[in-house]
C-alpha cells in the first residue's frame, strides 16, 4: 500500500472515531439529568412523577421520528444531520439552563431529544462510509457502547460538579461541549456528496422524473419494513430492554442519595453501574462471532436482568447494601448483551438489504418508546407503594416479555434459514 493510501486510511479512521465521540457527546445530554435530579427536586420542586417524565421526554423525538430519519438519512446527508443535531443539542441545553419552571425545562428536554436523534441515527451509516470492511465491524462495536459511555461519564462527574457549581452550569457545560464537538466534526469528517441526482441528468424533466422515482421508493421500503415480522420483533424486544435499563440506572443517583450517599462515592458507584453495560455490548459481538445463537444471548440477558433487579430492590436484601449493588451490576452488565445482539439482528431480520436503515430506525423507535414509558411507570409504582421495593416486579414483567420475544425471534430466524 502506498504512503498516500496509508495516510488516507488513518484519516478515515480518525474521522470515524470523531463520529463515535459525537455519539458520546450526544449521550452526555441524556446522562446529565440523573445526577442532577436531587438538585432539581430542591430547586424546582420536582415530584417523583415529574422526574420520571424528565428522564423520558428526551425520547419523544425517537418515538415520533426515528423511522423517518431511518428512511431519509442518506438523502439528507449523514454528516449534515449530525452537525445539525449537535448544534440543536447545544442550543437546547443552553436554554434549559435558563429555565425557571418544570414546564420550560421539560420543553427544552424534548428539543434535546430531537438533537440526539439527528446525531445518533445517521452515525452507523456514516461510519460504514468512512472506513473499509475490515475496520467497520470493530468500529461499529465501539459505537454500540456510546450510550453507556456517556451515561457513565455524567454519573461519575455529576455528584462532584453539581454540589459545588449547581445544575445551571452543568447544563451550560454540555451546551459548550456539543458546539465544540460540532466544530471538530465539521473540520475532520469529509463533507457529504453534494449531488443526489446523477450529473448526467441535465434535463430538468429527467431530473424531476428521477426525483419522482426516489419518492416512490421510500413508501415501498416503509411498507416492506412494517409488513415484515422481523423489524417488529427487534423493535419490541429493544423496548422491553431500554425502558427498564433507563428506569433503573436513571433513578440510581436519587435512590442512593436517599440512602445517604453523596459526592465521590455516589459518583463512582452510579458511574460504574452504567459503565459495565459497555462490557455486555462488546461481548455480544464476540459471542455471536463464536457461534452462540442470538436468541440464547437475548434470553441470558433478560434472565440476568430479572435476577439482578430482584437482588437490587427486593425487601429480602434490604439489610445487605453491597449485595444490592452487586444486583445492579448484574442487571446492567448482562443486560448489555441485549442491545448488542439486537443491532446484529436488525441487519439479519430486515426484509431486504435496502430496508436495513429503515429497520434500524424502527428498532430505535421501539427503544425510544420503551425509554419514554419505563421511567414514569417505575416512578408511579414507587410513589404508589412508598418506595422502590417493588421495582423488580416492573422490570421482571419486561424481562418475561423479552424472553417470549427471543423465542419468536428464534422462530423467525429458522423460517428465514429454511427459505434460503
Amino acid at each position: 500500500m502506498s504512503q498516500t493510501g496509508v495516510t488516507g486510511s488513518h484519516k478515515s479512521q480518525a474521522a470515524a472515531l470523531i463520529v463515535i465521540f459525537s455519539g458520546v457527546v450526544a449521550a452526555l445530554q441524556i446522562g446529565k439529568l440523573p445526577p442532577a435530579l436531587p438538585a432539581l427536586s430542591q430547586s424546582l420542586n420536582l415530584s417523583l412523577m415529574q422526574s420520571g417524565f424528565l428522564l423520558s421526554l428526551v425520547q419523544l423525538a425517537g418515538m415520533s421520528l426515528a423511522l423517518v430519519v431511518g428512511l431519509s438519512a442518506d438523502g439528507l446527508g449523514l454528516r449534515r444531520s449530525m452537525l445539525t443535531g449537535l448544534v440543536v443539542l447545544g442550543v437546547a441545553s443552553a436554554m434549559g439552563a435558563l429555565a425557571e419552571s418544570v414546564t420550560a425545562l421539560m420543553a427544552w428536554r424534548a428539543v434535546e431529544g430531537f438533537g440526539f436523534l439527528w446525531v445518533t441515527l445517521p452515525a452507523p451509516g456514516l461510519i460504514r462510509k468512512l472506513v473499509n470492511a475490515q475496520q467497520v465491524r470493530k468500529l461499529l462495536g465501539y459505537w454500540g457502547a456510546y450510550m453507556p459511555a456517556g451515561t457513565a461519564l455524567t454519573l461519575l462527574v455529576g455528584p462532584l460538579w453539581l454540589p459545588a457549581l449547581g445544575w445551571q452550569t452543568w447544563w451550560c457545560l454540555f451546551a459548550v461541549l456539543s458546539w465544540a464537538m460540532a466544530l471538530v466534526l465539521w473540520r475532520v469528517v469529509p463533507p457529504d456528496a453534494e449531488a443526489t441526482v446523477p450529473e448526467t441528468l441535465a434535463s430538468p424533466a429527467l431530473a424531476l422524473a428521477s426525483s419522482g422515482a426516489l419518492h416512490v421508493a421510500w413508501p415501498q421500503r416503509l411498507r416492506e419494513t412494517l409488513t415484515a415480522p422481523g423489524p417488529w420483533l427487534v423493535a419490541l424486544c429493544f423496548a422491553m430492554y431500554s425502558g427498564q435499563w433507563l428506569a433503573v440506572v436513571g433513578f440510581l443517583p436519587s435512590i442512593y442519595t436517599q440512602a445517604g450517599l453523596s459526592g465521590a462515592t455516589l459518583g463512582v458507584l452510579t458511574a460504574f453501574a452504567a459503565a459495565v453495560n459497555m462490557g455486555g455490548n462488546m461481548a455480544s459481538g464476540r459471542l455471536l462471532q463464536r457461534g452462540l445463537h442470538p436468541s440464547l444471548l437475548l434470553g441470558m440477558g433478560f434472565m440476568a436482568m430479572a435476577l439482578g433487579s430482584f437482588v437490587a430492590f427486593s425487601e429480602w436484601t434490604v439489610s445487605a447494601p453491597w449485595l444490592r449493588y452487586l444486583g445492579v451490576l448484574l442487571f446492567s452488565s448482562f443486560g448489555g448483551l441485549v442491545p448488542g445482539t439486537l443491532f446484529s439482528l436488525s441487519v439479519r431480520l430486515a426484509p431486504h438489504e435496502r430496508n436495513v436503515s429503515t429497520t434500524v430506525g424502527w428498532m430505535q423507535q421501539g427503544s425510544a418508546a420503551g425509554q419514554f414509558a419505563g421511567p414514569p411507570a417505575v416512578a408511579w409504582l414507587a410513589s404508589l407503594v412508598g418506595g422502590w421495593q417493588w421495582t423488580w416486579m416492573a422490570t421482571g414483567l419486561c424481562c418475561v416479555g423479552g424472553c417470549l420475544l427471543s423465542v419468536l425471534i428464534a422462530q423467525a430466524l429458522n423460517v428465514q434459514k429454511e427459505s434460503v
